[in-house]
C-alpha cells in the first residue's frame, strides 16, 4: 500500500511536469508574451566579436507596459512601436535597447542615407526584440547558461528562429538594395550580404547575414523564415508570421524622414529621357553615302574627260581636214614656225617671260660671283652657320608628351594646371598582372558557399609564391645621396590612412594576399566548422570566397574569424586584386593583381630621384624573377618611369638605324652624281666630295636653324631632330641632283670660262629650285600657326633649315661645285687630288642612263594617246577611293605604339586590356565660387535624402546607367554626402567631448569614455533632412577629413577625401574633386570619346550649379584625369589638320603663280596633283593602318613640301617649254625634268626610308617607315606619271611672247647673214670688174678672213644669248634655230 501511495505520488509529479511542460508549450506563441526579456550579458559561443555580443535573457512573460525614461529610449530606438505614453506593451529592456541602438548605430552609418531603408531595417530588428507578441513571431532554439555579475546563472537566450513575411521582408530588401556607399560608389547591401555581395544578394541572404553571430556583428544566431503570408507549415502552432508595414524607399517615414533619393531609390527617379539615339551612317539606300557619291564623282569625271578628249578628236579632225593643222615645210623639207604677231601676245605672257628673263639673270650673275670666289664664299658661308650653330649650347629639348602634344593655353593643359596646383598628382603606379595558363582548374566543395571553381592560378602555392615575391619588393632598401641615408617603400610610398608618418605596413600594396594580411599563417589557417549539421574544414578558400563578395568586412563568416581589410587599414576592392574573370565570378580570374604605389612627386623635389631609384630597384628585382627558371608564373609588369624609360632606350637604339639611312642617302648621291665616262675616269668624274658637300650643307641648314631657334628659346623635340634633316636632304637633294645633272649635260661654248657655264647653268636651274624652295618655306611658316606645340616647333624648325638650305646652295654648294668642276678640268683624281691621269674628258656632254632611257622609252610609252586615257582613268579612279577612305582614316594613337617593338610594355599593355576590370578614375573637379555650405549648395551637390533629383553627383550617376555611352562605370564618390551621414546624429561618427580637457572638442568613434562624449555634434531636425549650418559645416569639416575611418564610423573622410577639398585661409572651399570610374577603356578612340562625354556631362552640371543663388558666374566643374592632355588633341586635329595642310596648299599655289609670270592654269594642275597627292596617302593610311594623329600630321606636311619638288620642276619646265604641242612639251619636260626629280626625290628618299624598316620603335616602323614610303611612292607616280598627262590634257598654252622673241632674234639673225653674203657678193663683183688681182693673195685672204671671223663671232654671240634665253627657259632649241 505504501509502495502504492509512492508510486502514486511520483507518477503525480511526473504528470504535474508534464503536464506544466504542455502549459509551458501552448504558451510560449501566445500574443502579449515575451519569449525573452532584459541584458543576459555576452554571448559565451561567439569569439573574436567585432562589437560586444550581448544576449537577452531567456524569460517567457507578460509584455511589458513601457513609461518615462524606458519609453522615451524605446521612441528613439524603435519609433515604429510606442503607440503612447502608458499605451506601449514592449519587451525589451532598457539595457536591451541601448545594445539594440549600440548595433544599429553601426548599421546606420551607411544605411542613414535612405531613411526608409533605415526604418526598415529597424523596423525589423525591433520587432524581434521589442515587440509585445514577441513569442509569437519567434521560437528559441538555442540558450546557453550565463554567471551574472552577482553570482547568480542565468538561461539566456543566444539562438531563435524568427517568422517573417515575405511581403515585409521583400520591401525592405528593396528599399534598402540600391543604397549607396559614396566613398566606394558601391552598393551597401555588398557589406551586409556576406559571401553574396551586392549581385548575388537576396531578401533570404541578407537576413541570413544579418543573423549569423560569425561575422562578428550579430550578437546571436537568428534563422529568418520568410515565409508567404497565410502560409502555416514549418511554423509552430500558436506562431504568426510577422508582417508589419515596410515603407518603399520613396516614402516619408513615420518620424519625418524624406523619400530617398534616386541614387539610393529606383522609384525616387524623375522620369529621365532616355539619351537620345546615335546617329545613323550617312547610307544611300543599302550602301555608304560617301561610296555612292565617290562613285557619282567619278562617274562624272569620267564622262567629262571622255567628253573632253572626244571634242579635241573633234576639232584635231576638223583642223586636219581642211588643212589648217598640216605643218609648213620649206624647200628643204624643214618644218617652219608659225609666224606670231605681238597682238597674240598676252599680259600674262610678257609678266611671265620678264619673270624668268629677270630671275634667271640674276641667278646667272650671282652663280658667276659664287663660281670665282669659291675661296671666300666657303669661309663666309662656314662663319655664318657657326654664328647660328652656337644657338644649340641653349637648346632646349621636350620629351615629356604633354609638352609636346598639348598647346600651353589648351583647356587640357589649364585643368591640369589648376588640378596640380590645388591637389596632389596621380599617384605613382608600379604593378604586376600574373598568369599561369598552363595550370588546371579545379572544383572545392564549400561547406558555406557550395560547389565553386577555381581557376588554376587561385591557388595556395601560388599565392604564396606571390606574396613571397611582394614582400621581397617591399623590402627594398637602398643608400640615398638626396635623403643622406638608407630609403626604403615607406619613404616614398602612398600611404592614406597615415600620410605624415608611414610604417612599411601603412604603404597602400593590393594584392590577393592583402586578404590574409600578407600572412602565411592565415593562408595556411584550417578549421572545422559545422553549418546545418554538416562539418566541414573551412581554409583559404571561404576566406577568399567571402572576401571579394564583401571587401568592406572586418570578419568572415566562417569558423576562421580573419579580417578581409588589408594590413594598411583599407579595402582591396576585387578588381584590383584579380583579373580576367566575367560575372563577378572571382575564382575562376585568370590573373592576379600586385600593384604598389608611390606618392608622386615634382621633379624638383629631393624624393622624386628615391622614387624613381626605388621603381629601378622593384624592375630589377621583377626582371630577375621573370628570368628565373622555376618561376611559375607568367606575368607583365611595368613601372612609373617605364613609359619615360623605354622611350629613351628606343630612341638611343635607333639613332644607329637613322645614322644608317643618312649614309646610305650620301652614298646614293655621292654614286648617282658622277658621269663614269671612261673606268681610268671614275675618281676623277666622280661626285664624293660634291655629294658630301651637298650632305654637308643639309647638316649645315638644320644646324643653322636649330641654333637660331634655340637662341630665341623654341624648344626643340626628337620627332624635329628625326623628321627635319629627312625633310631637307630629299629637298636638297633635288635640287643637287637638278643643277649637278643640268651642268653635266651642258656643253661649254666656246670662249666660254667654267664660272660662266656654271652661272649660266645655276641661271637656268635656280628659279626652279627657288620656286620649290620658296613654296616649301612659306608653308612650313605658315604651317607655325598650329596650336599644337610639336607641330608648331617642326613648322618653324622645317621652314628655316629649308630656307637655309637653298641659301647655303645658291652659295657654299656653287662654290664647292666650282673648286670640283677646276679639279676636274685638271684631271686630278677626287680623294687623291695631286693624282692626274691622261685620259681626256670626252667632247659631248654626259647624258648618263636615266635620260637616254626616258627619251626613247619611258616618255613615248607614257604618252601614248591609249596610255595617257588610261592613266587618267586609273588616277581618278584612285583618288575617288582614296576620298572615301579618307572618311574611314582612325584618329589617335594608342600608347604601346610609342613602345619599341621588344619593349616589355607591350606585353603589359595587351594583360591590361585583357584582364583589367575597370577603366581609369576621372575626377569631377570644381573651382572657387559655390557656396558648398548653404542648404541650397548642399542639395545641389548631394545625392542622399532631401538632396536634388539633378544634382552634382546624381547627374553623374545617370551617366553611369548608360556606360556605353558616358564611358563611366561607378558613379563619383561625394565627400558632401558622407559629410553629412557623418555629421547625422544616427551615426555615431560626429560626436562632443563633455567632460575633460578636450571638452566641447571633436570626440572620434573610438573613444571609449563611457560618459566622456555624450553629445552629438548635431541634432535631427523637424524636416528630418540633416543640414548643417554655415558655421557647423566650417566647424566639423577638418575633423571629419582628418578621421580615420574604422567599424565604428566608416564614414570618416581621412584616405578617402582628406586630399579631395581646399579650403584657403578664411576657410572658403576653392577647389574639391569627385572621383567616378570610367569603363576600361582599350584604344585612342574610346579615350577621346570618354573625354568628350565627360566634358558635355561636366558642362551640364556646370551650368546648372551656376544657377544656384551665390554662384560666382565664372563658377566651373570639368572632368580630370592623366589621360586628358594626351587625348584632347584628337577632338580637334581633323580641324587643325585641314587648317594646316590647307595653310601649306595656299602658298605652293601662289607662288608658283607668281613665279610663273601670275601663270593660274600652271599654278592650279600644280596644286591639284599636290591635292591628289596629300588625299591618296590619307587613304593608303586608311588600308595600312596608319592612325591620324600628330605624327601624321607633321608627316602629312611634310608631304605638301616633298610633293612640291616632285611636282613644281616638271610643272615650270612644261610651261616654259616651246614645243608645238602639248604631248611634245609633256615628253620634254618629263625626259629633261622627269629625269632629275627621279634620281634627286625618288631614289634619294627610297634607299634612306627602307632603312628605317629595321628600327625597333613602332613610330619610326609606322609614321617614318610606312607613311614616308607611301608619300615618296605616291609623289613618284604622280609627279612621273600623272602629271605629264594631266598637263597633256589641259596644260597651259605655248608662251607667245617667248616665240615672238624668238622670232625677231631669227630675224635678226637672217639679217645679219644676208648682209655677210652681200658683202661677199660685192667684193667678189669689185674685183670681177675692174680686173684687179690683189697683189697679196696671202694678205687679202686673211682680211677676208677676218671679216668671217668677225661674223662668226658676232653670229656666235647672238646664238649663245639666244640659247641663253632657251636655257632659262628649261628648253633646248631645234637644230633649225642654228644657222
Amino acid at each position: 500500500m505504501h509502495f502504492r501511495r509512492k508510486s502514486w505520488t511520483w507518477w503525480s509529479v511526473v504528470l504535474f511536469t508534464l503536464a506544466a511542460c504542455m502549459v509551458l508549450t501552448s504558451a510560449q506563441h501566445e500574443p502579449g508574451y515575451c519569449a525573452f526579456y532584459e541584458d543576459c550579458g555576452l554571448n559565451p559561443s561567439v569569439e573574436g566579436a567585432l562589437i560586444p555580443p550581448r544576449v537577452p535573457c531567456k524569460d517567457y512573460r507578460k509584455a511589458v507596459n513601457v513609461t518615462g525614461d524606458h519609453y522615451e529610449r524605446l521612441k528613439t530606438v524603435c519609433p515604429m512601436m510606442v503607440h503612447g505614453e502608458g499605451e506601449t506593451l514592449a519587451c525589451c529592456s532598457m539595457n536591451q535597447l541601448n545594445a539594440l541602438q549600440s548595433s544599429l548605430t553601426l548599421s546606420k552609418a551607411v544605411l542613414i542615407r535612405c531613411p526608409s531603408c533605415a526604418e526598415n531595417f529597424a523596423h525589423l530588428h525591433c520587432a524581434t526584440t521589442c515587440s509585445p507578441d514577441q513569442s509569437q513571431i519567434l521560437k528559441i532554439t538555442k540558450t546557453a547558461f550565463i554567471n551574472q555579475t552577482n553570482g547568480i546563472v542565468k538561461e539566456a537566450v543566444v539562438g531563435y528562429e524568427a517568422y517573417i513575411s515575405s511581403s515585409f521582408s521583400d520591401a525592405s530588401f528593396r528599399s534598402c538594395k540600391n543604397v549607396r556607399i559614396p566613398a566606394t560608389g558601391g552598393f551597401a547591401i555588398a557589406t551586409m550580404c556576406g559571401r553574396y555581395g551586392s549581385t548575388l544578394c537576396t531578401p533570404q541572404r541578407w537576413l541570413d547575414f544579418q543573423g549569423d553571430s560569425s561575422n562578428g556583428l550579430a550578437p546571436l544566431d537568428i534563422n529568418f523564415m520568410l515565409l508567404p503570408e497565410g502560409q502555416t507549415a514549418g511554423i509552430p502552432p500558436g506562431a504568426v508570421l510577422f508582417a508589419g508595414r515596410a515603407l518603399n524607399c520613396n516614402e516619408t517615414t513615420p518620424s519625418g524622414g524624406e523619400p530617398c533619393s534616386c541614387q539610393d531609390c529606383e522609384q525616387s527617379c524623375p522620369a529621365i529621357p532616355q539619351p537620345e539615339p546615335l546617329p545613323e551612317p550617312f547610307m544611300i539606300g543599302d550602301l555608304d553615302g560617301v561610296l555612292v557619291i565617290c562613285l557619282i564623282v567619278f562617274a562624272c569625271l569620267l564622262f567629262f574627260l571622255m567628253c573632253f578628249i572626244v571634242f579635241n578628236y573633234f576639232i584635231h579632225y576638223r583642223k586636219k581636214k581642211s588643212g589648217k593643222g598640216k605643218t609648213t615645210k620649206d624647200q628643204n623639207e624643214n618644218v617652219t614656225e608659225r609666224k606670231v604677231h605681238p597682238k597674240d601676245v598676252t599680259c600674262s605672257d610678257k609678266a611671265s617671260l620678264a619673270t624668268q628673263e629677270f630671275l634667271g639673270s640674276l641667278f646667272q650673275k650671282w652663280g658667276i660671283i659664287m663660281a670665282r670666289n669659291p675661296l671666300i664664299v666657303l669661309p663666309v658661308c662656314l662663319v655664318v652657320v657657326l654664328v647660328f650653330a652656337v644657338g644649340i649650347k641653349d637648346i632646349e629639348l621636350t620629351t615629356d608628351p604633354v609638352q609636346l602634344w598639348s598647346a600651353p593655353q589648351s583647356r587640357a593643359m589649364r585643368e591640369k594646371a589648376f588640378h596640380d596646383a590645388h591637389f596632389d598628382p596621380f599617384y605613382r603606379t608600379n604593378q604586376l598582372i600574373l598568369t599561369a595558363p598552363d595550370r588546371p582548374a579545379h572544383y572545392y566543395d564549400s561547406l558555406l558557399f557550395g560547389e565553386q571553381n577555381f581557376s588554376g592560378i587561385v591557388s595556395k602555392d601560388l599565392i604564396i609564391e606571390l606574396l613571397e615575391l611582394q614582400q621581397r619588393i617591399q623590402a627594398i632598401e637602398f643608400w640615398s645621396d638626396d635623403l643622406n641615408r638608407t630609403a626604403s617603400l615607406k619613404d616614398v610610398c602612398y600611404a592614406p590612412l597615415n600620410p605624415s608618418n608611414p610604417s612599411l605596413t601603412d604603404c597602400a600594396v593590393n594584392s590577393l594576399p592583402q586578404y590574409f594580411q600578407n600572412s602565411i599563417d592565415n593562408l595556411n589557417a584550417k578549421v572545422n566548422m559545422t553549418e546545418l549539421g554538416v562539418t566541414k574544414e573551412v581554409d583559404w578558400r571561404d576566406h577568399f570566397i567571402y572576401c571579394v563578395n564583401s571587401p568592406l568586412s572586418f570578419k568572415d563568416i566562417t569558423a576562421l574569424g580573419m579580417s578581409c581589410m588589408a594590413d594598411y587599414g583599407g579595402p582591396v576592392f576585387p578588381f584590383l586584386a584579380v583579373g580576367g574573370y566575367d560575372n563577378e565570378e572571382y575564382t575562376t580570374a585568370e590573373a592576379l593583381i600586385l600593384t604598389f604605389s608611390l606618392n608622386n612627386y615634382a621633379r624638383t623635389d629631393v624624393k622624386f630621384k628615391v622614387a624613381q631609384e626605388w621603381e629601378q630597384r622593384f624592375l630589377d628585382i621583377v626582371q630577375e624573377y621573370q628570368k628565373n627558371p622555376n618561376t611559375n608564373f607568367t606575368f607583365a609588369y611595368m613601372a612609373e618611369r617605364s613609359l619615360e624609360d623605354e622611350i629613351n632606350r628606343t630612341t638611343a637604339e635607333d639613332i644607329p638605324i637613322f645614322m644608317i639611312s643618312y649614309a646610305v642617302i650620301f652614298l646614293y648621291i655621292a654614286v648617282a652624281l658622277g658621269e663614269y665616262s671612261s673606268c681610268k675616269r671614275i675618281l676623277v668624274d666622280s661626285k664624293f666630295l660634291v655629294g658630301l658637300g651637298g650632305i654637308l650643307v643639309v647638316g649645315c641648314s638644320v644646324i643653322a636653324s636649330m641654333g637660331f631657334y634655340a637662341w630665341i628659346g623654341v624648344a626643340s623635340s626628337l620627332v624635329i631632330l628625326q623628321v627635319v634633316p629627312f625633310l631637307v636632304l630629299a629637298v636638297g637633294a633635288d635640287n643637287i641632283f637638278i643643277f649637278v645633272l643640268e651642268y653635266q649635260r651642258d656643253m661649254r661654248r666656246p670662249g666660254e670660262k667654267r664660272e660662266e657655264q656654271i652661272g649660266r647653268v645655276l641661271g637656268s636651274v635656280a628659279p626652279s629650285m627657288l620656286l620649290c624652295s620658296l613654296s616649301e618655306s612659306v608653308c612650313f611658316f605658315l604651317g607655325a600657326l598650329s596650336t599644337m606645340p610639336a607641330v608648331k616647333s617642326f613648322a618653324l624648325y622645317a621652314a628655316l633649315a629649308v630656307l637655309m638650305d637653298f641659301i647655303l646652295q645658291m652659295t657654299a654648294f656653287v662654290a664647292l661645285l666650282s673648286l670640283d668642276a677646276r679639279r676636274q678640268d685638271a684631271n686630278r683624281c677626287e680623294i687623291a687630288c695631286c693624282v692626274t691621269v691622261k685620259t681626256q674628258h670626252p667632247s659631248e656632254p654626259n647624258q648618263g642612263i636615266l635620260l637616254p632611257l626616258m627619251k626613247k622609252y619611258y616618255a613615248p610609252a607614257l604618252l601614248n594617246s591609249v596610255t595617257r586615257v588610261v592613266v587618267m582613268v586609273v588616277f581618278l579612279a584612285v583618288f575617288c577611293a582614296c576620298v572615301f577612305l579618307l572618311f574611314h582614316v582612325k584618329v589617335g594613337l594608342d600608347q604601346e605604339l610609342a613602345m619599341p617593338s621588344d619593349s616589355y610594355m607591350l606585353d603589359y599593355f595587351a594583360y591590361l586590356y585583357k584582364y583589367f576590370e575597370v577603366g581609369v578614375p576621372t575626377y569631377f573637379i570644381t573651382t572657387k565660387g559655390f557656396n558648398f555650405t548653404s542648404e541650397e549648395g548642399v542639395n545641389a551637390v548631394c545625392s542622399s535624402v532631401g538632396c536634388d533629383q539633378f544634382s552634382f553627383t546624381q547627374k553623374i550617376r545617370y551617366a553611369t546607367e548608360y556606360p556605353e555611352r558616358s564611358y563611366l562605370a561607378i558613379p563619383a564618390s561625394s565627400w558632401v554626402d558622407d559629410y553629412i551621414d557623418w555629421l547625422n546624429p544616427g551615426s555615431k561618427c560626429c560626436r562632443i567631448y563633455t567632460s575633460g580637457p578636450d571638452k566641447g572638442e571633436f570626440c572620434p568613434a573610438n573613444e571609449t569614455g563611457v560618459l566622456s562624449c555624450l553629445k552629438k555634434c548635431l541634432t535631427i531636425p523637424e524636416s528630418g533632412v540633416l543640414r548643417p549650418s554655415a558655421e557647423d559645416f566650417n566647424k566639423f569639416l577638418p575633423d571629419f577629413l582628418s578621421n580615420r575611418p574604422d567599424l565604428q564610423c566608416p564614414k570618416g573622410g581621412l584616405g578617402a577625401y582628406d586630399k579631395a577639398v581646399v579650403r584657403d585661409d578664411t576657410g572658403e572651399i576653392i577647389a574639391s574633386r569627385f572621383m567616378a570610374y570610367h569603363t576600361p577603356l582599350v584604344n585612342s578612340q574610346e579615350f577621346t570619346g570618354a573625354l568628350e562625354k565627360a566634358r558635355e556631362l561636366a558642362l551640364n552640371i556646370t551650368l546648372a550649379m551656376r544657377n544656384i543663388s551665390g554662384t560666382s558666374p565664372d563658377f566651373e566643374v570639368f572632368p580630370y584625369t592623366v589621360t586628358y592632355v594626351y587625348y584632347e588633341q584628337y577632338l580637334t586635329i581633323v580641324n587643325e589638320g585641314l587648317f594646316n595642310i590647307g595653310v601649306c596648299l595656299l602658298p605652293t599655289f601662289v607662288v608658283c603663280c607668281i613665279l610663273l609670270g601670275m601663270d593660274l592654269r600652271s599654278g592650279f594642275l600644280n596644286l591639284l596633283t599636290i591635292v591628289m597627292i596629300t588625299v591618296d596617302t590619307v587613304g593608303v593610311m586608311t588600308l595600312w593602318g596608319i592612325d591620324f594623329n600628330a605624327v601624321s600630321l607633321i608627316n602629312l606636311v611634310t608631304a605638301v613640301g616633298i610633293s612640291v619638288e616632285f611636282v613644281s620642276h616638271l610643272t615650270r619646265s612644261f610651261a616654259l617649254s616651246i614645243r608645238p604641242s602639248r604631248v611634245e612639251r609633256a615628253k620634254e619636260a618629263t625626259v629633261n625634268m622627269g629625269s632629275a626629280v627621279f634620281a634627286g626625290v625618288a631614289m634619294t628618299n627610297l634607299p634612306g626610308i627602307v632603312v628605317l624598316a629595321f628600327a625597333k620603335a613602332q613610330l619610326i616602323q609606322i609614321f617614318f617607315f610606312r607613311l614616308n614610303l607611301v608619300i615618296t611612292l605616291l609623289g613618284m607616280a604622280h609627279g612621273l606619271i600623272f602629271l605629264p598627262v594631266l598637263l597633256s590634257f589641259f596644260g597651259p598654252g605655248v608662251n607667245n611672247a617667248v616665240l615672238l622673241q624668238i622670232q625677231e632674234n631669227k630675224a635678226k639673225e637672217t639679217q645679219l647673214n644676208n648682209q655677210h653674203t652681200y658683202d661677199n657678193l660685192s667684193f667678189e663683183n669689185y674685183e670681177k670688174s675692174t680686173g684687179e688681182i690683189p697683189t697679196n693673195p696671202s694678205h687679202q685672204s686673211q682680211e677676208n678672213k677676218a671679216k668671217e671671223s668677225e661674223f662668226d663671232k658676232q653670229h656666235t654671240f647672238d646664238n649663245i644669248s639666244l640659247e641663253n634665253h632657251d636655257k632659262s627657259n628649261g628648253e633646248i632649241l631645234a637644230k633649225s634655230t642654228h644657222l
